[in-house]
């Protein structure tokens, strides 16, 4: 969500709290690329919310990185009226993310709603990711309207993905809509159907005030804004709030809705989505999934907050300036508050200096969180090669957690065991076979396999996590020609032969190079650094060895030639024993030197042999 704007002081004041039988509370769930914001963009121009002058596409995306990549990263909520047989509706939209990275956003916008239309393109059909948000939206009892978006394509065919949409929801193919994000067609019905079908939001306007949590960002010039939903009773304006989980109190300067620019309102009661200011500075007293209460008449109980996310991968986080550290600690801050998501604590490298582990939700979570901090906080950032997190359990019975490949324990190892998740592929059934080929090569083993339609098959794996966070999905797309989908969710742990591998340049290990692998990827993952790092580092005056080692048994090895002086420039004639004497005395030299030398690696090799780019991939934003 974006800043509020000083400018929203000087707007009019709307009146208080619409009666709850009017409001009407939904968001949009579907795959990436179905057309979400562009449906949301006709909904804003229809209720008349934005006019045709201030109107651009993806209106509400207000990241660059967003409108750049064209996906969406933030849920964002807005207000519009519709009128309904002459009866004027609010309808709160949250138009959500569809990567299965920004799930988590996706559940906290659920949370806030009590309908959602299930949003499909009528050219692609159903998407692994279309399902997960389903089965989301069904576990917090939601109404689903299914719309088919894009039905002025050439290639769409409604009638066929109507009836897979109604298999799976259960009801006819008659009930599912037929809209045009792009033309507007259908959307006027849609918004009809919304107000005739989701039920109106339910609480107590009597009972002390309770509203959750669900969004907030940080403003340089106001402080914390936080966007609630309110469940019982009502907030007013100039009132004191307490946060019930930090117990912390605050005056409520501002309150009012989001339509879809800011609004002051006299107050927000039962069922409305709105924003709160209190002109506090400090981010760690707005939590997501908190409750506010009134500090006068407060609420006996908290609702229940969102279960906190799992970090599924991990990466360090180190300022290329070792001075930018301060800065890098209170940007990570700030971003906590805008994406809940982040879990952060400060480590140490020996080669990077100081900087931060970060847990993350996916490839695409690290990138974009890390675009986000190089760009809003002018940063300049290395990231360490993306890892999960693994138990080791040694002889003795002890249990050491290793989030970083430096922790790995030494000694005699009992087991190893590694994160797993269950992935569902969504693809075409003539590529059935290149599937299961990279499944097996990834250690997966195959669950179950459902046709949803003659020519499309679901098909669900299990896979260690570290096997997907790098390259999986680029390799899956390219097997498929673009077709496949996926979606995955972790599922427990299991026993592993995992060792790790180290890098040594000159017999000295570089931790920030160290990585966990499987035992039958290791002497392949050592060739592939030792070579990327011959490459990368500049010769020396004395020959360098890069090996990759597991434990004191060295698997790789490349090595740098040394720099030769021609010391024999001077000696354009005379004695061959006089020439001989000269490199004697350099061989001398250069063996002295080996010894005592140190090798300096440049910034550059760091960055390119850490760079986790690979892994995301520019097709990830596709998933």
């Amino acid at each position: 969500m974006s800043p509020i704007p000083s400018a929203a002081l000087s707007q009019r004041i709307l009146p208080a709290a619409t009666p709850p039988e009017l409001l009407r509370n939904f968001c949009i769930i579907a795959h990436i690329d179905h057309g979400k914001s562009t449906l949301a963009d006709r909904m804003l121009q229809l209720t008349g919310v934005v006019d045709a002058r201030q109107m651009r596409a993806q209106y509400l995306d207000r990241m660059d990185i967003e409108r750049e990549r064209g996906i969406t990263i933030k849920s964002q909520a807005v207000r519009m009226p519709w009128e309904l047989d002459g009866t004027p509706y609010a309808l709160n939209m949250i138009d959500t993310p569809g990567h299965v990275d920004f799930t988590y956003e996706v559940s906290r916008s659920l949370a806030a709603c009590e309908g959602a239309v299930l949003l499909v393109d009528a050219a692609q059909g159903i998407e692994a990711q279309t399902l997960a948000n389903l089965y989301l939206a069904m576990e917090n009892d939601l109404t689903i309207i299914p719309v088919l978006n894009k039905i002025d394509l050439p290639a769409a065919q409604p009638e066929k993905y109507a009836e897979e949409l109604a298999k799976l929801i259960g009801g006819e193919p008659e009930d599912c809509l037929r809209v045009s994000g792009k033309t507007g067609a259908g959307v006027v019905e849609l918004l009809d159907k919304i107000v005739a079908t989701l039920p109106a939001p339910t609480g107590d306007p009597d009972a002390p005030a309770r509203a959750m949590i669900f969004d907030s960002v940080y403003d340089t010039y106001r402080g914390v804004v936080t966007y609630v939903r309110v469940k019982d009773g009502n907030l007013s304006p100039r009132e004191r709030i307490v946060m019930m989980s930090t117990k912390a109190t605050h005056e409520l300067l501002e309150i009012g809705v989001i339509s879809p620019e800011p609004n002051p309102t006299q107050g927000l009661g039962v069922g409305e989505v709105g924003y709160l200011i209190t002109g506090v500075k400090d981010v760690r007293q707005s939590k997501v999934g908190d409750t506010v209460t009134n500090a006068s008449k407060p609420a006996a109980e908290s609702l229940g907050g969102y279960h906190d996310p799992r970090p599924m991968v991990f990466s360090g986080l180190y300022p290329i300036d070792g001075s930018d550290y301060p800065v890098l600690r209170d940007a990570l801050d700030k971003l906590k508050l805008n994406d809940a998501a982040l879990n952060y604590e400060p480590e140490t490298s020996v080669a990077l200096g100081f900087g931060f582990r970060v847990g993350f939700l996916g490839l695409l979570h690290l990138e974009i969180v890390r675009e986000r901090l190089e760009r809003e906080f002018d940063l300049d950032l290395i990231s360490t090669a993306p890892n999960v997190v693994y138990e080791v359990t040694l002889e003795d019975r002890s249990v050491v957690t290793v989030t970083n490949p430096s922790e790995f324990p030494g000694g005699k190892i009992m087991e190893v065991r590694e994160p797993v998740v269950r992935a569902t592929i969504l693809c075409p059934s003539e590529f059935i076979g290149a599937v299961m080929e990279l499944c097996q090569t990834r250690r997966g083993d195959l669950l179950g396999m459902d046709y949803l339609s003659e020519d499309r098959v679901e098909m669900r794996y299990t896979l260690p996590l570290a096997e997907i966070v790098f390259d999986f999905f680029d390799q899956l797309k390219s097997r498929t020609r673009g077709y496949a989908s996926l979606d995955y969710e972790p599922t427990g742990e299991q026993a592993a032969d995992l060792v790790k591998v180290d890098i040594l340049l000159q017999g000295e290990q570089v931790d920030a190079f160290s990585s966990i692998v499987h035992k039958e990827k290791a002497y392949a993952y050592g060739v592939m650094m030792a070579g990327k790092l011959k490459d990368l580092i500049p010769r020396q005056q004395f020959e360098v060895p890069i090996q990759a080692a597991v434990g004191a048994r060295v698997i790789a090895r490349e090595t740098i030639r040394a720099i030769r002086k021609d010391v024999l420039a001077k000696c354009y004639g005379g004695d061959i024993t006089r020439k001989r004497k000269l490199l004697e005395k350099q061989k001398e030299g250069k063996k002295r030197m080996k010894t005592i030398g140190r090798v300096d690696v440049p910034q550059e090799a760091f960055i390119a042999a850490l760079s986790s780019d690979g892994g995301g991939g520019k097709d990830a934003k596709k998933k």
